[in-house]
């Protein structure tokens, strides 16, 4: 499945959800402090829609980051995340109601799929953070943001997870691949399944003890996602 239909399906899968909740879910604190669930789908739409200016813009003259260094610790640096703190915050702020901001969402997330569906293939882009990259691999990194968030607002709002399979292959196959030989047959080892993988793996589900020490044993290091 392109990448571009995985986005759809994950998207869509949390546009469903948010439709639903109540005023009192979107106030509902989350494990990704200081965002309450407001919050946090303010930071997804905003990055669901991201396509959108950037592929009004000039294409880079060449790719030189994939998915996997698009989460560089750049990206986690302590001004960078006060600013995407304070942006999702003000942002959430000044969206309505809590079914204000899931509308926003779903106009945002078709709106950026629909320019990506439309790109040419082998689009380049340029992200906010100046990363010249192919718009697949950013797509990989908005399926990214959206599945992972996803488990957190799933936490957030007590509801089972609804990780979609396309996406949970997706995200794990970027873990595992760039954590490298060292976690080659880890999941196997201890039958996780894809949904295990990548919430252990993202911090989303703690490890039992064994695991940890599987895990500095091999000298695995996963990617980190905030």
């Amino acid at each position: 499945m392109r990448v571009v239909e995985v986005f759809r399906g994950e998207a869509a899968r949390l546009a469903g959800v948010l439709a639903g909740l109540t005023e009192s879910d979107f106030a509902r604190p989350t494990h990704c402090a200081p965002w309450n669930v407001r919050e946090l789908v303010a930071h997804v739409s905003i990055g669901a829609g991201r396509m959108v200016g950037m592929l009004a813009e000039p294409a880079p003259p060449r790719a030189e980051v994939d998915a996997a260094a698009y989460f560089g610790p750049a990206k986690f640096a302590p001004a960078t995340d006060a600013a995407r703190i304070d942006t999702a915050r003000q942002h959430g702020a000044g969206s309505g109601t809590g079914r204000d901001i899931a509308e926003e969402f779903a106009r945002t997330w078709r709106a950026g799929y629909a320019v990506s569906l439309a790109a040419p293939p082998g689009r380049l882009v340029r992200t906010r953070h100046g990363d010249p990259m192919t718009l697949e691999e950013f797509l990989v990194t908005r399926v990214v943001e959206l599945g992972v968030h996803g488990l957190d607002l799933a936490a957030a709002l007590d509801r089972e997870p609804w990780l979609t399979e396309p996406a949970g292959e997706l995200i794990a196959e970027l873990l595992v691949r760039a954590a490298g030989p060292a976690a080659a047959g880890l999941a196997e080892e201890h039958h996780w399944d894809r949904l295990t993988l990548v919430a252990k793996a993202t911090g989303r589900r703690p490890l039992t003890a064994a695991e940890r020490v599987e895990l500095d044993r091999r000298g695995v290091r996963w990617l980190s996602f905030g």
